[in-house]
C-alpha cells in the first residue's frame, strides 16, 4: 500500500516526538548506571505500569493472537491468559520483595541470595544467556512481525524493514536509557491502543463481514467464538486450559510472566519510588495486559477468517509474500491493508509504536545484564560510571544487530518462537517462587535447572520425532483421533503439551536432586538476605531461630507481626477473579450478551473494592 503525504506526515511526527523524548531523557541518563538502567529509582506506579503493558504490546503479539484464533479459536488464548496467575502472584507477594532487595538488575539478586563461585557463575552465565541469546530471540520474534507488516502493508524487503525499524529505537533507547524508554512507552501505548481499536472497527466494517452482528453469526466462526475450549473433547480442553492453569503458570519461565517476577518486570519494580509504587505498577500492568487489550486483536482475527479462510486466499491476494512468511499469523497485517488513505499513517505509526516500545525495553534490559552483571562484575569492576553507560550504549547497538539477523535468517512464525521460549524455561519456574521463602534453595539448584532445561528443550525441539512421540503417549495423553493425518505444523502444536510436561518433570527432578546433593548456602549469606528482604514464613524459621540463638535478631523490624501470606494468597485469588471477570465482561458485551457482561462487571467491581481494602492492610516500606 502507498502512504500519501498525510500518512507520511503522521509517521514523521511520531518519530520526531519519540526522538525528542530520548534526547531530553539523555540529559540525566548518562550520569550513572542507576539513571541509565533504573531511571534514578524514582518512577511513579502509573508510568511504570503503562510502560510494562506497552512493552508487552509488541508488534508480534497481535500476529500471535491472530494465529491462535485462526488455528483453534478464541479459547486458544488461554495459552497466555493462564499467565495472569503468575502476574497476580508477583503483584501481591513478590513486588515489594524485589523493591526491598535494592539491586540494579534481578541477576544481581543471585549474589545476595547465594554465595561462592556457583553464585558468581550463575549470575555471569545468565547475564549472557538471557541478556544476549534469550533476549535477542525475543527481539527477533518481534522484528519478524515487523518484517511481515512491512512486506504486506508497504511492500518493503525484509532487510529494509529491519534497518528502518531499528535505527530510531536504538537512538532513543541508547540516548535516554530507561527513563527515555518509559516516557516513550507512555506516548507509544496511546498510539498503539488507538490503532488496535481502529483496526478492529475497519475489520468488521468490511463488506464480506457486514458488521459485528453478522461477524458473530457467520457459520465459519461458530466453532471459534467460545471463551473456553470444548469440554467434550479432552484432546482440545486439556492442552488449551488444564495444562496452562495447572502447570504452565508456575512451572515455566517466560519473559514478562516470570514466576515471582523477573526480567524487565523486575526492572520496572526496581525503578519504582517505593514498595507501594512497585505493587501498583504491576497491578495496573496485569489489568491492562489481560483485561483491556485482547479483544481488538481477537475481532480482527475472527474477521480475517471470513475474508481469508485459508492461507491460499492470502497468497492469491498478496503473491509477493514468500513461503517462509506465509503462516496464519500474517493474517493480522493482511487485514490492516484494508485501511484507507489518511488513517493508514496513524495505524502504521501505531504498529511502529508497538514495535519500538517492546524493542526499546528489551534493549535496555539486555544491556543492563551485559553491563552490570557481566562487564562490570567480571571484566572491569573498577570501571567509572560514565564508561559503564558508554558500554551500555554500545551493547544496545550490538543487541539490535543480532536480533535483526535472527529475524532475517532463522525465524518463520510467532508461534514457533513462543514454543521455543516456553520449553527453554520449563521446569524452572517453581524455583523462582520458592527461593524467596525457603532457605534450602541454593545456587546449585538453579544451575541444575538451567542446564537440564536447556538440554531437554534442545532434545525435544530438534531431536524427538513428533509422530513417534504422539504414538508413544497416545494411550496416556488425549490426542485427536486423526493425529496420524495431521501436517507437520499441526502435529507439532498437538504434541507440544506433551513436550512441556516432559520438560517440566525432567527439570524439576534434576533441580530437586541437585539441591539435596549439594550444600546449603552459608548462614551468613542466608541471614544477610533475610535481613534485607524480610520474607518471613515457616521456610525461614530454622534460620531465624539459629540467628536469635546467636544473638543476631535478623527479624527485629517485623517481630511480633503476623505473616501476611494468607492475605496475600487471598488477594491473588480475588485479583484473578477481578481481571478474568473484566476480560469476559468485555467479551460478553462484544458478543452482545448484555446480561452476562453486566453480571461479570459487577463481580469485578466487588472484587476491586475488596482488593483496595486489603491493600491498605499489607505492609509496605
Amino acid at each position: 500500500m502507498a502512504l500519501n503525504s498525510l500518512d507520511w506526515t503522521i509517521v514523521g511526527f511520531f518519530f520526531i516526538v519519540v526522538l525528542s523524548i530520548g534526547w531530553f531523557a539523555s540529559k540525566t541518563a548518562g550520569k550513572d548506571t542507576t539513571q541509565f538502567f533504573l531511571g534514578g529509582r524514582g518512577m511513579p506506579w502509573w508510568l511504570l505500569g503503562i510502560s510494562m503493558v506497552a512493552c508487552t504490546f509488541s508488534a508480534d503479539t497481535p500476529n500471535l493472537v491472530t494465529g491462535m484464533v485462526r488455528e483453534n479459536g478464541v479459547a486458544k488464548n488461554w495459552a497466555w491468559w493462564a499467565f495472569l496467575i503468575t502476574g497476580m502472584v508477583t503483584v501481591f507477594i513478590y513486588a515489594k520483595l524485589w523493591r526491598r532487595s535494592n539491586v540494579l538488575t534481578d541477576l544481581e539478586f543471585y549474589e545476595k541470595r547465594y554465595s561462592g563461585k556457583a553464585a558468581s557463575f550463575l549470575r555471569g552465565f545468565r547475564a549472557v544467556y538471557l541478556g544476549l541469546f534469550f533476549n535477542c530471540l525475543i527481539m527477533g520474534t518481534v522484528t519478524l512481525a515487523a518484517i511481515k507488516i512491512g512486506a504486506v502493508m508497504l511492500g518493503l524487503k525484509p532487510w529494509v524493514t529491519v534497518v528502518g525499524a531499528s535505527v530510531v529505537v536504538v537512538l532513543y533507547a541508547g540516548l535516554g536509557g530507561l527513563k527515555g524508554v518509559i516516557w516513550a512507552d507512555f506516548f507509544q501505548y496511546s498510539i498503539a491502543m488507538f490503532g488496535a481499536v481502529f483496526a478492529a472497527v475497519v475489520a468488521v466494517s468490511q463488506p464480506e463481514v457486514g458488521g459485528l452482528s453478522n461477524l458473530l453469526t457467520n457459520p465459519a466462526l461458530q466453532d471459534k467464538l467460545s471463551f473456553t475450549p470444548d469440554f467434550s473433547d479432552p484432546s482440545f480442553f486439556v492442552p488449551l486450559l488444564i495444562i496452562p492453569i495447572a502447570v504452565q503458570w508456575w512451572a515455566v519461565w517466560y519473559p514478562g510472566a516470570e514466576p515471582g517476577g523477573g526480567g524487565y518486570i523486575a526492572q520496572r519494580m526496581l525503578a519504582a519510588k517505593d514498595e507501594k509504587n512497585a505493587i501498583g505498577a504491576t497491578l495496573l500492568f496485569n489489568f491492562a495486559h489481560y483485561a483491556l487489550r485482547p479483544w481488538p486483536w481477537i475481532i480482527v482475527a475472527l474477521a480475517s477468517i471470513i475474508i481469508y479462510p485459508d492461507l491460499a486466499s492470502i497468497k492469491a491476494e498478496f503473491p509477493a509474500i514468500t513461503g517462509e512468511y506465509l503462516k496464519d499469523d500474517i493474517a493480522y497485517p493482511v487485514m490492516l491493508s484494508k485501511i484507507g488513505p489518511g488513517w493508514l499513517g496513524l495505524v502504521v505509526a501505531s504498529l511502529i509504536a508497538a514495535y519500538m516500545s517492546t524493542i526499546g525495553t528489551h534493549l535496555n534490559w539486555g544491556s543492563s545484564y551485559l553491563v552490570n552483571d557481566f562487564y562490570k562484575r567480571f571484566i572491569n569492576p573498577r570501571a567509572p560510571e560514565k564508561k559503564l553507560v558508554l558500554v551500555g550504549r554500545f551493547s544496545t547497538i550490538a543487541l539490535m544487530v543480532i536480533a535483526g539477523l535472527i529475524a532475517l535468517v532463522f525465524l518463520e512464525d510467532a508461534t514457533q518462537a513462543f514454543n521455543i521460549l516456553l520449553l527453554s524455561g520449563a521446569g524452572s519456574g517453581l524455583i523462582y517462587l520458592l527461593r524467596w521463602f525457603w532457605w534450602r534453595i541454593n545456587a546449585w539448584t538453579e544451575l541444575f535447572a538451567m542446564v537440564v532445561a536447556t538440554i531437554v528443550a534442545v532434545f525435544l525441539i530438534f531431536v524427538v520425532n513428533d509422530l513417534a512421540l504422539a504414538n508413544t503417549f497416545s494411550g496416556v495423553y488425549p490426542l485427536p483421533e486423526n493425529f496420524h493425518e495431521l501436517d507437520p505444523k499441526a502435529l507439532s502444536g498437538t504434541v507440544f503439551p506433551i513436550k512441556l510436561i516432559l520438560a517440566v518433570v525432567c527439570t524439576t527432578i534434576a533441580w530437586i536432586l541437585g539441591m539435596f546433593l549439594t550444600r546449603p548456602e552459608s548462614k551468613e549469606t542466608l541471614r544477610s538476605f533475610y535481613r534485607l528482604t524480610r520474607p518471613g514464613g515457616p521456610g525461614w524459621s530454622k534460620i531465624v531461630k539459629e540467628a536469635v540463638a546467636d544473638g543476631d535478631f535478623i527479624d527485629e523490624k517485623d517481630k511480633g507481626l503476623a505473616w501476611e501470606m494468607p492475605l496475600q494468597i487471598l488477594c491473588v485469588f480475588i485479583g484473578c477473579i477481578v481481571i478474568y471477570s473484566f476480560l469476559f465482561s468485555i467479551g460478553s458485551f462484544v458478543y452482545h450478551d448484555v446480561l452476562w457482561g453486566t453480571i461479570l462487571a459487577f463481580v469485578a467491581a466487588a472484587g476491586i473494592v475488596f482488593l483496595f481494602k486489603s491493600f491498605k492492610k499489607l505492609r509496605a516500606d
